[in-house]
């Protein structure tokens, strides 16, 4: 990795530009630094065609201005944050922001005017780097260090919306007047902005109402998330392809390699790859996937591809390392693929979104009862939740933009709602017998199961978005032998 000069930042930009501590130059001459004002093509990008969701985008930031008239509307993307001195963590825009605008950029923020009859909407980004006084070759954050932005008439056409230099936007938002609302936590610099004239308690009813329009999606948005299952199936195909070099390594060649079909079909991956074998399985968010991965464990692995547009898969299988479940193993993966199917079952419009939650737990917990391992009757079991010892987790969550979508919901509008056509959940049962737990047969310890599967909500039911990875066990070991082969 190349040395950049200086650190400088953004709010530096009028400064002139540092030179880092310990760098190999000590200066810029007066005639180097001319030399590199001059001599450049124009680059800047015509003719350019909208993204792909600006339609999309447009609907949300009416119904968001008609949620909130007369206010002031402050939606921030956030800003780079340092993973080490002077390295920085992928930058990730804010989901508000990009749900709102499509743009991903660090530090933009879109602002809506209230207007006499709705908002005016403006993305504030940082412009071109500047040729003049040096920025785009000498900063650490400048064209030649970090590649091109877009100019602000380009970011216009792309968007839909009219742009303005952000570096000029906080002056602006402090001598700002009338009621304002911003997401929190994203940019302490446009926070401290509108220190003054915004409460906790109205910047959470933005955010709350920013997370329940993602409850339902839009077609743009449930083909984004066929699109990142789609690469998501793809990249458990590779993983089981490559089994046998796993078993050489560790689990780190499975993560690694579902890594490699994220990045080459999408974004990134949604969240940290678990790739859990043996005993592993039994943590419920293993990511350190260190451990060593033998013929005769199973392999839990719960990943999934993010699009470009940053929506998510949320995929689990749990797979036979050398391709064929042992005869308990078979036991408890049928236990969960039978409470899958009831769960997926419940998944219709007009349900309670607990619904599918309740019967697959209830499906598990018959099958708890029946091997003996609590004592029922079932109903009792459930009502004292003691099947949880070996459930541990609920049976799914809102899927999109997020993994975890929607979280700052209502109670009422989430969990404690009706399912929609539109909506996108999970479906995960699982069992798990840790490594440790006396209470059952020395046969069933070390042994974990999840199946998860992402479920559109549809006018007359449902549709599993990743119904091309096989589920039942004779289904799973024959595609495994039909990949291994090939």
């Amino acid at each position: 990795m190349a040395e950049e000069l200086t650190p400088e930042t953004p709010d530096e930009a009028e400064e002139p530009i540092k030179q880092r501590k310990n760098g190999l130059y000590p200066g810029v001459s007066d005639e180097l630094a001319e030399n590199m004002k001059s001599g450049w093509a124009d680059t800047e990008l015509r003719d350019l065609e909208p993204i792909a969701q600006a339609a999309e985008t447009a609907v949300r930031r009416a119904a968001l201005s008609a949620r909130f008239p007369g206010e002031r509307l402050v939606i921030p993307a956030g800003n780079l944050k340092t993973r080490s001195n002077d390295t920085e963590y992928a930058f990730r825009a804010s989901v508000e922001y990009a749900y709102l605008t499509g743009n991903q950029t660090e530090d933009g923020v879109l602002v809506l005017e209230p207007t006499a009859d709705g908002h005016r909407a403006t993305i504030h980004l940082l412009p071109r780097s500047d040729r003049e006084n040096g920025e785009f070759w000498l900063s650490g954050q400048g064209e030649l260090w970090v590649g091109r932005r877009h100019s602000l008439a380009e970011s216009e056409a792309l968007y839909g919306i009219p742009a303005a230099d952000v570096r000029e936007l906080t002056g602006t938002l402090r001598e700002a007047s009338g009621p304002v609302r911003v997401v929190r936590g994203y940019d302490a610099g446009v926070e401290a902005a509108l220190t003054d004239k915004v409460t906790a308690e109205r910047d959470a009813e933005l955010r709350v109402f920013l997370s329940e329009a993602r409850l339902v999606k839009d077609e743009f948005e449930i083909g984004e998330l066929q699109k990142a299952v789609d690469s998501t199936v793809r990249g458990f195909e590779d993983v089981v392809k490559v089994l046998d070099r796993a078993q050489a390594t560790s689990e780190r060649y499975i993560e690694g390699t579902f890594f490699l079909r994220a990045r080459v079909d999408g974004n990134d991956i949604g969240y940290g790859t678990i790739a859990a074998a043996g005993p592993h399985a039994c943590t419920l968010h293993w990511v350190r996937n260190d451990g060593p991965v033998r013929a005769g464990d199973l392999l839990l692995l719960d990943a999934g591809v993010e699009t470009h547009t940053y929506y998510t898969a949320d995929v689990t299988r749990t797979l036979p390392i050398d391709g064929r479940f042992t005869p308990i193993q078979k036991k408890i993966y049928d236990a969960v693929h039978e409470a899958q199917e009831a769960g997926i079952a419940a998944v219709r419009p007009g349900a309670k979104y607990r619904d599918f939650h309740d019967a697959a737990q209830r499906v598990l917990t018959e099958r708890l009862v029946e091997w003996g391992l609590v004592e029922g009757p079932v109903e009792r079991v459930l009502e004292l939740g003691l099947q949880r010892r070996w459930t541990l987790h609920g049976t799914g969550h809102m899927l999109g933009m997020d993994v975890h979508d929607c979280a700052a919901a209502r109670v009422e509008s989430y969990v404690d709602g009706t399912l929609e056509p539109g909506m996108v959940l999970t479906v995960e049962p699982g069992l798990y017998f840790q490594a440790d737990d006396l209470t059952v047969p020395e046969e069933y310890r070390g042994i974990g199961v999840r199946i998860e599967d992402d479920i559109l909500v549809t006018a007359d039911g449902n549709r599993n978005l990743s119904a091309a990875l096989p589920r039942a066990s004779d289904e799973v070991e024959a595609w495994m032998a039909a990949l291994l082969k090939g």
